[in-house]
């Protein structure tokens, strides 16, 4: 098939095809989503958030388990695969000095780091690393803020930026009344980005291209994004209906059957608004029924975890592991409309055939 895409060029890294698969916790990408997107052309990206929850010490020895985990999700993802693999890292994460130090030893190729500015990510390089760093923002000024603190502290500037609008699943950037408004749609928020981006560039010298995500669901989204500004697209919600997805066979389910009504915003323990799917665990938690408990591992900083109804991480680990009775599933918002289980491959050729059909209607 020919393909209308320009590659996706980070530095000495290139993705023949611009689609970031973006990083989905708890366990949702991992080794076999990521490295399944890296070997089509994209770039896989691995998760950081509670990556040892599969360890039997994760919860008496949380540090060490999670950094075990991850050191073996890398070298395994290096091993199945020759393609581009990042790693998502949560900036409120308590962990997210460990989870970089790490990772960028183990030579993981990208660093995304969102939930939070990432003010500090280039301290943790070491002369010779060549881990590239990307922050995830959800404003020009966050950006510029980044860009600004780089610079001045660590001479260095941003090697993409990851922009992520409100249509997005999971954690997001926006406050409540903002996901609504059309202001802050991914549209208008991405083009200032690309500006800002642009007068950083002439600035400092440095290629910066823009990643785009959140709600991002066919070739015409892809098509529209570009044509604005944008070198790539960031796509999380359509690659979990795939066989490679490393979340159970339920949790793909839920989102086969969700609907339109379904796809809701929580209230996260971790202070934030959430796109989750609704379920009986949401509706349990909205209603009341859930009551605090005690947190077994402080993962998210600012985690009001002394009054929260649930653990998010245990939450999130359940619905990995297909016990929806005691967990959810994040979503983006156009996840209803997903109707069956593909596989990477076959989404990677179906999303190309659709962008390069809008050339020519």
């Amino acid at each position: 098939m020919k393909l209308y895409f320009k590659p996706l060029v980070i530095g000495d890294l290139i993705a023949k095809i611009p689609i970031v698969q973006g990083g989905m916790g708890v366990g949702v990408s991992g080794v076999g989503l990521a490295t399944a997107v890296a070997n089509e052309g994209g770039i896989g990206v691995l998760s950081a958030a509670a990556v040892g929850f599969k360890e039997k010490d994760f919860v008496t020895n949380n540090t060490e388990a999670n950094i075990r985990a991850l050191i073996k999700d890398i070298q395994s993802a290096k091993e199945r695969s020759k393609g581009i693999i990042g790693l998502n890292i949560m900036v409120a994460l308590s962990n997210f000095a460990d989870m970089a130090k790490t990772a960028i030893k183990e030579k993981i190729d990208i660093i995304f780091a969102g939930a939070g500015l990432p003010l500090n990510l280039p301290s943790f390089l070491q002369e010779g690393d060549k881990t590239k760093l990307v922050p995830i923002v959800s404003s020009r000024r966050a950006l510029n803020i980044i860009a600004k603190k780089w610079y001045r502290n660590y001479n260095y500037i941003p090697d993409a930026v990851v922009v992520e609008g409100p249509k997005a699943g999971g954690h997001l950037g926006f406050s409540y009344e903002q996901l609504s408004d059309p202001a802050y749609s991914l549209e208008n928020i991405l083009v200032d980005v690309v500006e800002e981006a642009k007068l950083l560039e002439e600035k400092y010298g440095k290629t910066i291209p823009v990643i785009a995500g959140g709600g991002v669901y066919d070739g015409k989204d892809i098509r529209r994004i570009i044509d604005l500004g944008a070198a790539s697209v960031q796509m999380a919600t359509r690659f979990v209906a795939t066989k490679e997805c490393d979340a159970s066979d339920e949790f793909k389910q839920l989102y086969l059957n969700s609907t339109k009504e379904q796809i809701t915003i929580i209230k996260s323990p971790v202070g934030m608004p959430g796109r989750a799917i609704r379920n009986d665990f949401i509706s349990a938690v909205e209603a009341g029924e859930k009551v605090p408990f005690r947190c077994p591992v402080h993962c998210i900083t600012q985690c009001d975890y002394k009054s929260s109804p649930y653990c998010i991480a245990l939450a999130l680990i359940s619905a990995q592991k297909g016990n929806m009775r005691n967990g959810f599933a994040f979503a983006g918002e156009n996840a209803y409309r997903i109707d069956k289980i593909t596989t990477v491959k076959d989404l990677m050729t179906s999303l190309t055939k659709d962008y390069n059909n809008t050339f020519v209607e």
